[in-house]
């Protein structure tokens, strides 16, 4: 290796935007490819996963890279918009390297892998995997009570084609920053096992926020290698909606089991989203819209619109009903929108500014009319109410989206590439 070439450790590749010749994003890195080679030869990496705009992952040839530099990829422009699929011979470096457990051959001490450097070979095109960063000590100490060092490809063994003795640590902090759309499709390109071990070190809000965004069979995969008073706590800290829609997918005898495991608030609210059919206005409800009593002000109103962990469709508006404020709540007087909050003084009562013209969806409204109530007004959330008059929650445009897409919606390619994948 010559001296001065680039040296580019993996974990801060992790997310950089890849821009084109012209200065346009391609897409972000999400893992690296490489082949482990015979012997104690550095693996060479074949090409970087690129996650664009449609989440659809392609594989960019290290070829077609001509810089890694300041935080970001440059490319030649010419991509291959083929969908990336993993090769037998191939392993991607975050999902599979990082947080394994491997010796030195020096000593044949056991140490846990944290990050490997690149470095691109001298007049060629090529890179490979030339330094490995490590830490001493047993797996799953905390890092400062073991001595972390650098070391050469070669002064390391047991980089396996198993998984066997692989933490989550590492790749973890490599996706702290991911928002839970990403981390979910992160997730879904990891082996089976990979995927259940990262999924099990996310704290329960995290991992609430990330199964929200896997498709179906992923969820109920995680779910079901978690230890069940796990995947309680995990179903409370979901939005009732989607722990109702996972929990539909169950046994019947494991969903029982899990919401005797609930908190019987939390499991009260799944119970009566369960009782409505999937495709209506009540099986599509959350049961956690902003609900005021009529003396609340607009103060107040904003108040709770400004909380962090409220979805967009959720906080732009307000519903305005007679106590209790909970859901199924007293009478349902009218809904404020917020645009109109920010309209008026902060002293002024929101039920003088209710929207009266609007009339709520009974929760058997089916999915076809709810879409078309939602297009109708322009609204992004609609009221649910039953016939006494009581609002038992509201219905979000994302999730009447997720049901009139295709159910592997994820994974739909929005631009069909014509060549085949190149190296």
């Amino acid at each position: 290796m010559a001296s001065g070439a680039p040296r580019v450790f993996v974990s801060h590749l992790a997310g950089t935007a890849v821009f084109d010749p012209n200065g346009d994003q391609v897409g972000r890195v999400r893992d690296l490819v490489a082949m482990l080679r015979v012997g104690r030869k550095p693996p060479r990496l074949l090409g970087l996963v690129v996650e664009g705009v449609s989440r659809r992952r392609i594989f960019l040839p290290m070829t077609r890279v001509t810089g890694v530099e300041s935080g970001q990829v440059i490319t030649t422009g010419v991509v291959n918009m083929r969908r990336f699929e993993q090769r037998p011979t191939e392993r991607l470096v975050l999902g599979e390297l990082l947080d394994r457990r491997v010796q030195l051959v020096d000593g044949d001490e056991e140490v846990t892998v944290l990050d490997v450097a690149i470095v691109q070979l001298p007049a060629r095109r090529d890179w490979e995997i030339d330094k490995v960063f490590v830490r001493k000590g047993k797996s799953g100490a905390l890092r400062r009570r073991g001595e972390t060092l650098t070391v050469e490809w070669s002064a390391v063994t047991g980089f396996s084609l198993e998984e066997h003795g692989q933490g989550a640590e590492s790749l973890l902090a490599t996706f702290e920053q991911l928002r839970p759309a990403d981390l979910a499709n992160a997730l879904h390109h990891l082996t089976p096992k990979r995927r259940v071990e990262v999924a099990s070190a996310l704290d329960d809000d995290r991992l609430a926020d990330v199964l929200e965004e896997l498709p179906d069979d992923d969820q109920v995969e995680i779910l079901g290698k978690l230890k069940e008073e796990r995947a309680a706590d995990v179903l409370e800290a979901m939005d009732p909606d989607d722990a109702a829609d996972l929990l539909s997918g169950l046994p019947e005898a494991d969903k029982e089991r899990l919401l005797e495991l609930m908190r019987p608030d939390d499991a009260a609210d799944v119970r009566r989203l369960l009782s409505y059919e999937e495709r209506t206005a009540g099986g599509l409800m959350t049961t956690e819209p902003i609900v005021l009593r009529p003396d609340a002000t607009v103060a107040d109103a904003l108040a709770r619109v400004r909380q962090q962990d409220l979805s967009p469709a959720l906080a732009a508006q307000v519903y305005v009903c007679r106590p209790p404020d909970e859901t199924p709540t007293g009478k349902y007087l009218g809904m404020v929108h917020f645009q109109r909050l920010l309209r008026d003084p902060p002293f002024t009562l929101v039920s003088s500014l209710i929207d009266t013209d609007l009339p709520p969806l009974a929760p058997n409204t089916p999915l076809p009319a709810l879409t078309s109530y939602l297009a109708a007004y322009n609204m992004v959330a609609a009221p649910v109410v039953d016939e006494s008059g009581s609002l038992l929650g509201a219905v979000t445009v994302d999730d009447v989206l997720d049901h009139l897409l295709p159910e592997d919606w994820r994974e739909t390619e929005f631009h069909e590439g014509e060549a085949g994948r190149g190296q």
